[in-house]
């Protein structure tokens, strides 16, 4: 009997859904990804939209998973799946709840987990955290953290997430949403920040506030010949600023100092609170290497009390970034059933 669990992530536009078994290979992948409700679909926020939009995701996901189910029992019919595991923005574990979150069309609180259990009653585990809970999990499972029991990763992507193990356990905090390291603040009355804060670390280092550091350089040093310059805001990526920094580009270079030296002095504090084995980075700006490790590093050690220093890995994330999401959350049942 070979065990796998169903591994869904709920993204702002698609939601990936995929079957994962215990080492991590991924046996079916919903290609394309079913379509996310989006926010523009309900765009004066009433209950009755939200609810005719929520009743038919929940069916359409059902459908999906028992498809899902369906294509590996054709391929293995003694596959046996353990449950379902969801990654979801503002997610809570505690709770099976997705609250208020900000990218979708679903006002308030949705009881998401008791929804999927009545579709599922078969099913012993079925759970639910946010994304950068579950690329952590996934990281302790399946990558890079195996066989460790503190560390941290970070999110860089659009905005910056953050997952904390402590002991071998996730940490949820006292309301299920503990680990926002992207919403601390670096900058005092700084950048107006997604959530509508300032000076929040996500504002500086995702890759959004990389695009928003590069248009800050070129502005200061008045710079149009670097070919940053040419490249629209939407069209910006933390790759094309990567590539710029390859050939030489002194903008893009000072713009990962700057995102490292900020992101790096964050960083010393998740050691000062946690003393993590090591810290990971995942996302597309952690695919800059070394242009965004160095600086990250170095500033972090600056910052640390001597008692730290050089005891703490900053280490790339080894899941691969385009299953991570399905793997990270397919790893929530594994977990489970090592607490039963």
């Amino acid at each position: 009997m070979k065990r796998v669990a169903i591994g869904i992530d709920i993204g702002g536009t698609n939601t990936a859904i995929g079957v994962v078994d215990s080492e991590g290979k991924i046996l079916y992948e919903r290609k394309p990804p079913m379509a996310t409700p989006q926010k523009r679909e309900n765009p004066d926020l009433t209950q009755s939209v939200s609810d005719m939009l929520l009743d038919k995701y929940i069916n359409n996901l059902s459908v999906e998973i028992k498809t899902a189910i369906s294509m590996v029992k054709q391929i293995n019919p003694e596959i046996e799946v353990m449950g379902i595991g969801i990654g979801a923005p503002n997610g809570n574990y505690y709770s099976g709840t997705i609250e208020y979150a900000p990218n979708l069309p679903f006002i308030g609180i949705v009881n998401f987990i008791s929804l999927i259990e009545k579709k599922f009653p078969e099913f012993k585990y079925i759970k639910l955290t946010n994304d950068a809970n579950a690329a952590a999990l996934g990281e302790m499972i399946y990558g890079g953290a195996r066989g460790m029991k503190n560390f941290a990763l970070m999110t860089l992507g659009t905005g910056l997430g953050s997952g904390l193990i402590v002991n071998g356990d996730l940490v949820y905090g006292a309301d299920g949403f503990a680990g926002e390291c992207g919403h601390t603040t670096v900058v005092p009355d700084g950048r107006v920040c997604g959530c509508g804060g300032r000076g929040h670390l996500e504002a500086y280092c995702s890759a959004t506030g990389i695009k928003r550091t590069v248009y800050e350089l070129l502005a200061k040093y008045n710079d149009s010949e670097s070919p940053l310059a040419n490249i629209p805001l939407n069209e910006m990526t933390s790759k094309i600023v990567f590539d710029a920094a390859e050939k030489g580009d002194t903008i893009a270079k000072e713009v990962f100092e700057i995102t490292g030296e900020l992101l790096g002095r964050s960083l010393a504090d998740t050691v000062h609170y946690l003393s993590p084995e090591a810290i990971f980075l995942f996302g597309g700006a952690a695919a800059a290497g070394d242009y965004i490790f160095k600086p990250t590093k170095a500033s972090m050690e600056r910052h640390l009390l001597p008692v730290f220093r050089n005891k703490v890995k900053l280490l790339p994330s080894q899941l691969k970034e385009s299953s991570a999401a399905i793997v990270g959350s397919s790893a929530l049942v594994w977990k489970e059933m090592e607490k039963n």
